[in-house]
């Protein structure tokens, strides 16, 4: 995505705990109230951080829901916070958000090292990257020491390079995400080694110019957005047919329902959207003219967590 410029601020230092936290009883991140920061952590060797945001009214006396909020390439973490404006609705809904930051450089941001796949423009991953799906993981268990967090309530959304990282941590990591939600960018990954039926909502504008909706863009996009979501829906035992319907004007939902184990897959197309986040905050025009148009038919947000609720690890 476009640069904005803006500072990641990065303090703290807390070592990672070996193993995860159970899906039931007390976890030791619960009881006391800790607050807002950045988190640096150690993942195979390196150093890596992530901005948390806990939510108003968060006690550390009652487990509360976590989503990871990935952000594109050649973005970072603080970034991802401003652009898609998911802590108003962390502090409504009562849960945690936390934005992670890649680490590979791309510019002013970095990048996904989303495995098997080149980097924007076509470059090879640097030899030796850090693996994502580790650090992602890592960090998972971090915040489930730190905050106390329902482990059966973990979740992942990204935009674009973030949005194929998610789209990876669903084949990579799912006895840890309970469902994804991949935002201009949604992929299926091959190989996808889980046998899991894991819930995929996903949200693409037909007017995308960096990942064209059709298809045929960069090395790393090459079939459409509706191959993907039907190649997720045959990999969950979906419905054959979706059901087709239009929640707003321009905006069409695609919905693969009768899925195995009560999962369901989701597409939102929204018409004459470029590379943006649906319903987020306003852009400055140098960016819009990079991104293509934005569009607050939906908002991503409200959207996202409505999807996420419903669904938990069994």
């Amino acid at each position: 995505m476009a640069r904005v410029a803006v500072a990641v601020v990065v303090a703290g230092l807390l070592g990672v705990v070996a193993g995860r936290a159970v899906a039931t009883g007390a976890r030791a991140g619960c009881g006391s109230a800790a607050q807002s920061q950045s988190l640096s952590l150690r993942s195979g060797g390196r150093a890596r951080t992530a901005i948390v945001h806990v939510p108003s009214g968060y006690t550390g006396k009652t487990s509360v829901p976590l989503v990871l909020n990935l952000h594109g390439s050649g973005s970072t973490a603080e970034q991802q916070e401003r652009f898609t404006g998911m802590d108003a609705t962390a502090d409504a809904s009562r849960f945690i958000v936390a934005y992670p930051q890649a680490r590979i450089p791309d510019g002013a941001g970095f990048d996904w090292n989303v495995p098997g796949v080149p980097l924007v423009g076509g470059r090879a991953v640097p030899a030796g990257a850090a693996d994502d799906v580790a650090f992602l993981k890592a960090l998972v268990v971090q915040l489930e020491q730190r905050y106390c967090i329902d482990a059966r309530r973990v979740y992942a959304t990204g935009f674009s390079g973030g949005a194929r990282m998610a789209s990876q941590l669903a084949c990579d990591a799912p006895s840890v995400f309970a469902a994804v939600a991949p935002v201009s960018g949604l992929r299926y990954p091959s190989p996808c080694p889980t046998t899991r039926s894991l819930p995929v909502l996903s949200f693409h504008g037909t007017a995308d110019p960096v990942d064209p909706y059709g298809g045929h863009g960069q090395a790393y996009w090459t079939y459409s957005v509706l191959r993907a979501e039907a190649d997720w829906a045959r990999h969950d035992g979906c419905a054959s047919e979706p059901s087709v319907s239009h929640p707003a004007s321009s905006v069409t939902l695609t919905a693969f329902g009768r899925c195995r184990d009560g999962s369901r897959v989701e597409l939102y197309t929204i018409g004459g959207e470029g590379h943006e986040w649906p319903g987020g905050p306003k852009l400055p025009r140098i960016d819009v003219a990079l991104l293509g148009p934005q569009s607050d038919a939906i908002d991503a947000d409200r959207l996202i967590w409505t999807f996420f609720r419903a669904r938990q690890l069994r």
